[in-house]
């Protein structure tokens, strides 16, 4: 008798992923993504990204024969789906659910203009005092453009979906979506607790535009007959869980309570808490969406941080200047040197605009480097220092919000892998990381477990989660780390201010 699991997919810009777990132990049974190389981007100007959501579809399928094929399970002993997607796309269809255009992805500049002006002509504290953010560069921005730029197009235009909507309406035939995700879209009014309306008319939307609106834990539809025969799946079964990236990163954490953050330190970097009341950034240096748990009569938003000089950085110095050192290398090299890295700091943010700094782009620099003193060591420890000071930077925006971080739950890769890092975040945070095994496809399994009643809440489906280790702040020196810390902001507040 085969063992009974769950089927969690994650649809990324570069992949999508697919994980099977077994429903009883929780352990991850196979794994597989497809395609093998970064999926296709559709750039026909500067600042634009679109993909073909049809890729998706065929990805996913792939990558679920292969996890099947690998874990030897049949669609019979499958008993829930859950997704991933990427966050803050927008894909179109008509009313026979043929796509009308390529999805404009959460990358794509275009939209900008749009929701600046929405923010100027409907106001600031309209805005934020309903959205929790500016329309700024979101899906109701970007279809905004389609609506302006594509009239034809917007005039065929049925439904609008998320990605995550797109696979799911692949796999039921129904179109849906959720608070979550009409949220990160901005098109969620948090005062009227419904949809955005105001948002809706000042853009000429109409409000049947909107897909049919269900829990994001809940058995929100179940898999056609025709998907079966694509997939192999059985019709029938269940999809019972949806979330962004970001939110469902932080399920997959067990991330679900008021002052737990969930970090991730890859290209970029994120950090993202929870927050029990209704709060935002009146800078909009941080984002404010509702998170997987959030229910009209329950306050639970994600507060979202964004660096994009994270790893990105760590790996041009790894290409540029230690050369013939792995990451593990580089990371032993930095520890050699004292906290602070005897005075030299670097400012990380090199990759673009940075959100937290309300979309500035200063660039990366270093400081306080003397070419009789410092060597690369040097270089490593205060770019891997710099990256978390950004991070605490932001991180005391979101404590002015009212978040009282607690706890920070990571996955054990890229820049966690890096004991300096660890070290370093803990210590200036004061807060614990602990540290895990997992990934957003695994997280999406387990959600739809929670969905669809297998397990009896988040606990039981994450009670099998991995914590492979535990960083307490260094007492002994933390007096070190904070001086550094303050060091970098001064550094970075003369650069703001020249």
């Amino acid at each position: 008798m085969n063992r009974k699991c769950l089927l969690g997919f994650d649809v990324g810009s570069s992949s999508v992923k697919v994980s099977l777990t077994d429903t009883e132990t929780g352990e991850t049974l196979s794994s597989a993504f497809a395609p093998e190389k970064e999926a296709p981007m559709i750039a026909e100007k500067p600042g634009w990204a679109e993909q073909e959501p049809e890729s998706w579809w065929s990805y996913a399928k792939t990558a679920l024969f292969a996890a099947m094929k690998k874990a030897g399970i049949a669609g019979e002993d499958i008993e829930a789906i859950g997704i991933s997607y990427q966050m803050h796309g927008l894909v179109c269809v008509d009313k026979f659910q043929k796509v009308l255009r390529p999805a404009i992805i959460w990358c794509d500049s275009r939209a900008v203009p749009f929701g600046d002006k929405a923010f100027e002509e409907l106001g600031k504290e309209r805005c934020l005092g309903h959205l929790l953010n500016s329309p700024g560069n979101f899906t109701a921005s970007k279809l905004a453009w389609v609506k302006e730029n594509e009239p034809d197009i917007f005039d065929q235009i049925d439904k609008i979906m998320l990605p995550g909507d797109y696979l799911a309406m692949k796999l039921s035939g129904r179109i849906q979506t959720t608070i979550e995700g009409l949220s990160e879209a901005v098109l969620w009014d948090f005062k009227e607790k419904a949809p955005a309306k105001f948002l809706m008319d000042y853009f000429g939307f109409p409000e049947s535009i909107l897909p049919e609106i269900v829990p994001v834990f809940s058995r929100q539809c179940t898999v056609s007959r025709h998907a079966a025969e694509e997939t192999g799946l059985k019709a029938g079964t269940p999809i019972s869980y949806r979330a962004g990236d970001q939110p469902n990163n932080a399920v997959s954490l067990n991330v679900f309570d008021p002052g737990e953050i969930a970090s991730t330190a890859g290209t970029s970097g994120v950090v993202y808490g929870v927050l029990g009341e209704v709060n935002y950034d009146p800078e909009s240096r941080v984002n404010t969406f509702a998170h997987a748990n959030y229910t009209p009569d329950k306050n639970r938003l994600g507060v979202l941080l964004c660096i994009n000089g994270t790893g990105i950085l760590n790996a041009w110095v790894h290409r540029n200047i230690t050369l013939d050192l792995s990451y593990a290398e580089m990371n032993r090299l930095a520890a050699e040197v004292p906290v602070g890295s005897d005075g030299v700091i670097i400012i990380p943010f090199g990759n673009g605009a940075e959100r937290v700094l309300q979309n500035r782009e200063i660039g990366c620099s270093i400081h306080g480097l003397n070419f009789n003193a410092h060597n690369r060591a040097h270089i490593i420890r205060a770019e891997q220092e710099g990256i978390v000071f950004s991070f605490c930077y932001g991180m005391e925006i979101m404590a002015k919000m009212g978040m009282n971080i607690s706890k920070i739950h990571a996955g054990h890769a890229n820049m966690f892998l890096s004991p300096v890092f660890c070290d370093t975040l803990a210590s200036v945070s004061g807060d614990c990381i602990e540290l895990y095994q997992t990934d957003g496809s695994v997280g999406a399994a387990k959600g739809a477990g929670i969905g669809a009643g297998i397990y009896k809440d988040h606990d039981e489906a994450f009670a099998s989660l991995k914590r492979l280790a535990v960083v307490e702040p260094d007492e002994h020196h933390r007096d070190a780390y904070l001086n550094a810390y303050a060091n970098w902001k001064e550094q970075l507040n003369e650069i703001i201010q020249s």
